[in-house]
């Protein structure tokens, strides 16, 4: 650290009239172990030739990281893992504008399946800052991740109910006071494990500890088929997604919801959305091993009884 550059941030702070940003410096050590076994987790970032369902991986991140599964606090850094690959065509302008990539960089990369499956070998629990999208890639790149749990730090963190403006990676770094070498993807692992490690809002619980709640969670999925265009407005306001239907998928609005909530929720169809107080949706249950991924999942159409929740052993 500069002394005499800390020194004058410290004074622009304490004039009411700065904010200054530092830059997050990685951190190897997070909490001391307090005896009791510890889990293995690791955060995953890609960066990619696009953003639609077929883009190429360019580059994977990975920490492997410990962490307490009773308490939910991060303990230590075990390994970090980066590597690029070429893609099958050019990497788009506007893509190497954002990361800095180019097509001389990745020429004749490849990234070692072996060695992705070697990494996550021990892993309980995958992490993605945005797994609705990083999960389908990665595991259709590298099978062995379609058997992990995944989490999501960006829907799955209550961070808006805890006063964070914006879910956005770097935004939720300077609400904290630090900004980083965004759009690379070990840059980008280093600020989410950062992020997680660190008490949510006004509470002393650590943000991973309320992932890791959400992950070990049995969620139900409900497919609100056959529901008019004019409830579309509703629907999506209400937080349900629009699946197209392809690949033999369910075309339909959907949500995820605890099961807790559930019986509210056909409520709120069969009353607003259905006018029929009979209906009953498809429905399945979801647990980490399918949630964010891209694999169709079959609704359970008759008898349907959503599983009681479990705390889930290899996630405890």
């Amino acid at each position: 650290m500069n002394v005499k550059m800390e020194a004058l941030a410290i004074e622009l702070e304490q004039s009411n009239e700065y904010r200054v940003l530092r830059r997050l410096q990685p951190k190897t050590e997070f909490e001391q172990s307090r005896g009791e076994k510890a889990f293995i987790g690791v955060v995953l970032d890609t960066e990619t030739t696009g953003l639609d369902p077929m883009a190429e991986i360019i580059e994977l991140g990975m920490i492997k990281f410990s962490y307490s599964p009773k308490t939910g606090h991060i303990l230590k850094i075990v390994d970090r893992f980066n590597a690029l690959q070429q893609p099958n065509s050019p990497i788009p302008p506007e893509i190497t504008r954002l990361t800095n990539i180019t097509d001389d960089i990745v020429a004749g990369c490849k990234i070692d399946p072996e060695a992705v499956q070697a990494f996550v070998a021990d892993a309980k629990l995958v992490i993605a800052h945005n797994a609705r999208f990083d999960r389908p890639l990665a595991e259709r790149t590298w099978p062995t991740l379609a058997d992990k749990n995944w989490a999501c730090a960006l829907v799955e963190i209550p961070w808006r109910e805890n006063n964070f403006e914006s879910r956005k990676l770097g935004h939720l770094l300077a609400e904290h006071g630090l900004f980083h070498s965004g759009h690379r993807a070990s840059d980008d692992c280093e600020a989410l494990l950062h992020l997680l490690s660190l008490p949510l809002g006004a509470t002393d619980e650590p943000a991973f500890a309320l992932l890791l709640q959400h992950a070990r969670q049995t969620t139900v999925r409900i497919w609100a088929q056959g529901a008019h265009f004019s409830m579309k407005d509703m629907l999506k306001l209400r937080g349900y997604a629009w699946a197209d239907g392809a690949n033999g998928a369910i075309k339909a609005w959907w949500i995820d919801v605890a099961e807790q909530d559930l019986n509210s929720e056909l409520a709120f169809l069969r009353a607003e959305v259905f006018l029929n107080p009979n209906f009953i949706p498809p429905m399945a249950t979801i647990t980490a091993k399918e949630r964010h991924s891209a694999r169709i999942i079959q609704p359970i159409k008759q008898g349907f009884a959503p599983a009681a929740l479990s705390a889930f052993p290899n996630l405890a």
